[in-house]
């Protein structure tokens, strides 16, 4: 996915997860913007991401990464993926 496509689609992203996060948990004043962890987790690999929330204190996904579906945890903070698995 080029660099625009990527921006692109955060901002769609983000824009649709205003809801995602009102039915999950809502973000803290300290957290990194939702926006600024999508482009993070685009750059570490991931290519798509099909679901991002706040929830249970983290902010929590899931997308591709080497062609593999994956589900991922993110610092709530710094944004830095914490904890990532294969999306059964």
């Amino acid at each position: 996915m080029n660099r625009f496509a990527s921006i692109a689609f955060a901002l769609a992203l983000s824009a649709g997860s205003v809801n995602l996060v009102k039915a999950a948990d809502q973000p803290g004043p300290d957290w990194m913007p939702a926006l600024q962890v999508i482009d993070k987790v685009l750059n570490s690999g991931y290519t798509h991401l099909t679901k991002f929330e706040a929830d249970d204190g983290r902010w929590e996904g899931e997308g591709l990464k080497n062609g593999q579906k994956m589900e991922f945890h993110a610092d709530p903070k710094t944004g830095g993926i914490t904890s990532e698995k294969l999306d059964d």
